[in-house]
Formats: structure tokens, sequence, C-alpha cells
């Protein structure tokens, strides 16, 4: 029984106390038992693709739609094939109409949603006189941490 089987009922705090040569072993357990899960579920995934794509595009074809969801059955199994609309608008012409909306007196706000953003880069490039402006509207949040463990001499 590998150490990642034997470690799946105990709590972090109780990890947390093994050995960091210990944790190094469950890490890697644990980084080779997800890719190979990925690998698996990617597999099965496009066998599925393989089998029910076309029944689901003709299905969505018979409904008048080019995305969205369609239920069909393969014997006592009921498939459901969700293909889900990926829009994306080029800034530049959003903004050329922005400009028009505006130049005619409307709000552009009731049509189209505009976001700012600032790279992070750039930013950081940016005199601390230019920053200090810009300071009150930039939040900074942090994300989960990435822990990696290794043995001296290997890659970090």
């Amino acid at each position: 029984m590998s150490l990642l089987q034997r470690s799946v009922d105990r709590s972090a705090t109780e990890l947390a106390a093994y050995a960091p040569e210990m944790l190094l072993d469950l890490k890697r357990e644990a980084t080779e038992a997800l890719a190979t899960a990925k690998a698996h579920a990617d597999l099965v995934d496009k066998a599925l693709a393989l089998r029910y794509s076309q029944i689901a595009q003709a299905q969505r074809l018979a409904a008048g739609k080019d995305t969205g969801s369609v239920t069909f059955s393969d014997g006592p199994i009921r498939i459901s094939v969700e293909l889900p609309k990926k829009v994306e608008w080029d800034q530049t012409v959003l903004s050329r109409i922005v400009s028009r909306i505006q130049a005619a007196g409307e709000d552009p706000s009731e049509f189209v949603e505009v976001t700012y953003k600032i790279s992070e880069s750039k930013y950081n490039a940016w005199p601390a006189s230019m920053r200090s402006s810009f300071d009150a509207a930039r939040t900074l949040k942090v994300g989960k941490a990435t822990f990696r463990l290794s043995l001296p001499g290997e890659g970090a």
C-alpha cells in the first residue's frame, strides 16, 4: 500500500507532522496519481466525443441551434451533451463603436460594459508619482500558495 493510500483518511494537521521526506514522497505520489487520473479522464472524454459528438450535433441541428445542451439515450444510458458558447469581442472595434455612441450624444453604458485593466508589469514600471494616482483603484488579492518539495540536487 502506498504512502498516499495510507494517508488518505488523515487530516492535514496529521500530515503536517510527517517528516519532510515523507511529505516529499506524499506530494510526488499525489502529483503522479493526479496526472494519471487526468490522463484517464481525458481518454474517456475523447472516447465519449468519438461516440456521441455526431449524434449531439445532429440533435442540435434538428433543434435549430449551434450550441447549448441536447439529451438523448444510448440503450439504458441517458446522455447529455453541453456545447457552451464562447463569445469574444474585438476590443478595437468595440472602442470605435463606443466612441460613435458617445459622439451621437448617447450613453454607451446602456449598451456596452467597459472594463479597465492595467498590466501589473506596466504598473510596476511607472514612476511612483504616476502609480500613486492609480493606487486608490488598485486592490491586491493573493491566490493559493503553491509548495514544491525537492531533495538537494533536484530541480527546484
